[in-house]
């Protein structure tokens, strides 16, 4: 590559930028490390539960007894379910990354255009300015006093000044100043390439409710070797049963061991709320942030850009002692036309001036959040500085307390300056002397009050934390009812990071003013530092250390593009009313999943009791004169026994709406739940058996009636339990517990469903036996439930 001043003046043309492509030389890393479809299907189909039914179903298969096989049927559901909704959450994942990518400043024939990043092409010359992400590897070609961070791939806090010939790495961003580099390594050979696309990858994994969903199954499996191999041993060595029904009877006894929906449940449950969030424009870079949202209990704020919209108006240039208004005006407009990046406040500066005059620049310097002011030396026509009064001035310099008293009543204000020393002098900004102050007015967001008041309800801590004067955070603050906003606190006055002065700080105020980056970072690791779980919203690049020290980092769609880079969720319509919805969404499905998995363990716990207890009578027929049991149900029934007192219920109940606050210990919970349910409809179902089992020699009629009376207890037992994992019932949870009775009702009823299903409920001794142990069972349910509920 030629590296003549004219190829970097131009970059490179058309053609060439397609002859790199076509060997190869492109920035083929995809947007978004996304799992492919054929990844998808084949992380749905080859599951270990899968594998456990499949292997049950080819046994109930080889007895010939179709009917029995209909739990088949949960291999497709499962699989299908899943792959239909994680591929659906896929499209809405990879379609809004797309939107919400950063698009880096190319070079191409002379012009300046935006381009997708995996468009880049080894030798493009990539522009920069402040907050820009660098998107892969270069050589500095134009600097104009850049400085880069690295602290995402270094660890270092401190940014980097680049002059030509420098590298920048892929994975860094600019916090100041402004430059251009030539592109020299594309694709997975760039630095952080392979940490960019690992850390955009759709997964469920790192969680706490993932985590504890593997470590219940973990349980599972270990519970269910024991109570396998007794009812296998049961089953085909001690029951005298031939080989069929002794096969149907040991796999109705395994199949509702096996959990079979509750991780297709948790997942559908996390791609449904991923689509529902993509409706709204809510891109959730890490899935589990959904999650980790719900758990917040501190919102670290930052104000503009979040509270307050970004676009601001001019609204008085305020002359200071005797300065020439014409000249300052003039002045003002060289300064603010000159920025190539301009922020928000230059931008409703230079909107409101008029042409800027032809003047010469001699020197520059960049807006920091560090040094908070910027500044432009034009030959023969001074040197000019524009930023925050309270930084530049002395406190009791007049223009100084006239800004104060300003920016007291939400304004925002900026001193306008000349200097004695040229603005890239190492001593700048020298002695200056203020010529204006620049009163801008910022307007709060309009769903901004309506956001902090649902965080309030909901008991989520506030913190305003702004780069701004602390007066005119306070005002802003106060604007929206924020409890704590009549006492803002100046950055500058913080104790020590690390500090306990510094958390008790943080717990005792809500606003703070002046913030450097830094600080942001430190507040953020102070709070967690007291147990807290915080998320930082903001939108700028001096919100990127925060945003990736928060537990969840939440970005404007609108913001820098570092800003987007490090957050695990991004409101691309940059409405801060999403934020709720996003804590709805995660509280769903932690709630949710909470509930299903109650329902599921109960069913694993009473299917791994009934099957010790019949497994325990054939090796007690072994040493004693006991008759051995064989297993009352057969997998028709266990079947049927899940459609309405689990099934279809946990479906629903996991799609539910669910407000409830998110806690830790979700296992403990659980457990404390499932553990004593299923040990209840386990129980009452074995005494029914008993009372019910006429022995070996019992005629087939016998058998249907003694094994329809058990199964009445459990699902009569398990629809108790049901209703109390729905509980608070609502309408729509009454219909839901209404029809899962009738659809029973219907079941044990009708005759040819009867036949069909092996029931005969005629016995009515038998069934006044089977619902006499479900109420006794019902009881020990309610007094175990007020027992166990303070500590739930």
């Amino acid at each position: 590559m030629r590296t003549g001043d004219r190829e970097t003046t131009t970059g490179l043309t058309d053609a060439q930028a397609d002859a790199l492509r076509a060997e190869g030389k492109s920035n083929d890393v995809p947007a978004r490390a996304s799992r492919s479809t054929l990844d998808i299907v084949r992380g749905n189909v080859f599951t270990r539960i899968n594998a456990i039914l499949t292997v049950l179903l080819v046994i109930v298969l080889s007895t010939g007894s179709i009917v029995d096989a209909m739990f088949g049927l949960l291999i497709v559901a499962n699989s299908g379910i899943g792959i239909v909704q994680e591929i659906r959450a896929k499209r809405t994942l990879d379609a809004l990354a797309i939107v919400g990518q950063s698009r880096p400043m190319v070079r191409r024939g002379g012009v300046a255009r935006e381009i997708a990043p995996n468009e880049v092409v080894l030798g493009d010359i990539v522009e920069l300015g402040p907050g820009d992400q660098i998107v892969v590897d270069g050589e500095v070609v134009e600097s104009d006093s850049l400085d880069v961070d690295e602290s995402l791939l270094t660890g270092e806090s401190d940014s980097m000044a680049k002059t030509p010939g420098a590298q920048v790495f892929s994975g860094t961003y600019v916090v100041a100043g402004s430059g251009a580099y030539r592109v020299t390594k594309v694709g997975r050979e760039a630095y952080a390439a392979k940490l960019a696309e690992e850390a955009g990858k759709f997964t469920l994994v790192h969680s706490e409710l993932r985590s504890g969903i593997d470590r219940i199954l973990t349980f599972v499996t270990w519970v269910m070797i024991p109570a396998g191999v007794l009812i296998v041993y049961n089953q085909l060595f001690s029951s005298g049963q031939s080989i069929r029904p002794a096969l149907n009877g040991m796999v109705a006894a395994l199949v509702p061991m096996v959990p079979e929906g509750l991780v297709l449940l948790t997942s559908l449950a996390f791609a449904v709320g991923v689509v529902r969030l993509g409706k709204r424009q809510c891109l959730v870079q890490e899935l589990p942030a959904v999650e980790g949202l719900a758990r917040i209990d501190v919102v670290c704020a930052d104000k503009t850009g979040t509270l307050t919209e970004n676009a601001m108006v001019l609204a008085e240039l305020r002359p200071v002692g005797n300065s020439d208004v014409d000249a300052v005006r003039r002045a003002l407009s060289a300064v603010v036309a000159d920025d190539p990046r301009p922020n928000a406040s230059v931008l409703a500066v230079a909107a409101a001036l008029s042409d800027p005059p032809a003047w010469e620049k001699s020197g520059t310097a960049p807006f920091s959040s560090e040094k908070k002011w910027s500044g432009v030396s034009f030959a023969g026509h001074g040197h000019w500085i524009l930023g925050a009064p309270d930084m530049l001035l002395p406190a009791d310099d007049e223009t100084a307390r006239a800004a104060a008293d300003l920016a007291a009543s939400g304004l925002r204000v900026l001193v306008f300056a000349e200097s004695d020393l040229p603005v890239d002098d190492a001593a700048a900004p020298g002695r200056i002397t203020p010529r204006a102050l620049v009163v801008l007015e910022q307007k709060i967001r309009h769903d901004a009050a309506e956001t902090l008041a649902y965080f309030a309800g909901q008991h989520v801590d506030l913190k305003i934390i702004s780069g701004d004067n602390a007066a005119s955070v306070g005002a802003v603050a106060s604007g929206l009812d924020v409890a704590g906003a009549a006492s803002p606190v100046d950055a500058r006055t913080l104790p020590a990071a690390g500090s306990d002065a510094l958390a008790d700080t943080l717990d005792t105020h809500a606003v703070f003013g002046r913030v450097k980056p830094e600080q942001k970072r430190d507040m953020v690791t102070a709070l967690q530092s007291r147990g807290h779980t915080v998320a930082m919203t903001g939108d700028g690049v001096n919100d990127v250390l925060a945003l990736k020290s928060a537990d969840i980092g939440v970005a404007m769609g609108a913001g820098s593009p570092a800003a987007r880079s490090v957050a695990q969720i991004v409101l691309l319509d940059n409405a801060f009313s999403t934020l709720p919805h996003v804590v709805a969404e995660g509280r769903r499905v932690i709630g949710n999943i909470e509930r299903v998995s109650t329902l599921f363990l109960t069913k694993t716990v009473y299917s791994v009791l009934l099957a010790i207890l019949v497994g325990a009578s054939g090796v007690l027929s072994q040493v004693a004169s006991v008759d051995p049991l064989p297993y009352p149900f057969l997998p028709r029934h266990v079947t049927i026994a899940a459609w309405f007192t689990i099934g279809i219920p946990a479906f629903l109940l996991s799609l539910a709406p669910n407000n409830e606050r998110a806690r830790s210990g979700f296992v403990g919970r659980v457990l404390r739940k499932a553990v004593p349910a299923g040990v209840v409809v386990g129980a009452a179902t074995f005494a029914t058996y008993l009372a019910t089992y006429e022995g070996p020699n019992a005629s087939t009629d016998q058998v249907v009636q003694s094994s329809t009376s058990a199964l009445i207890t459990l699902i009569v037992v398990a629809m108790w339990v049901l209703m109390t994992v729905a509980r608070p019932l609502e309408w729509w949870k009454v219909i839901l517990l209404v029809g899962s009775v009738l659809g029973y009702v219907v079941l044990f009823t009708v005759p040819v469903l009867g036949r069909f299903f092996q029931l005969d409920s005629t016995n009515l001794p038998y069934t006044a036996i089977a619902f006499a142990s479900a109420a006794v069972g019902i009881a020990v349910l309610e007094v175990i439930r007020v027992a166990i509920k303070p500590r739930a």
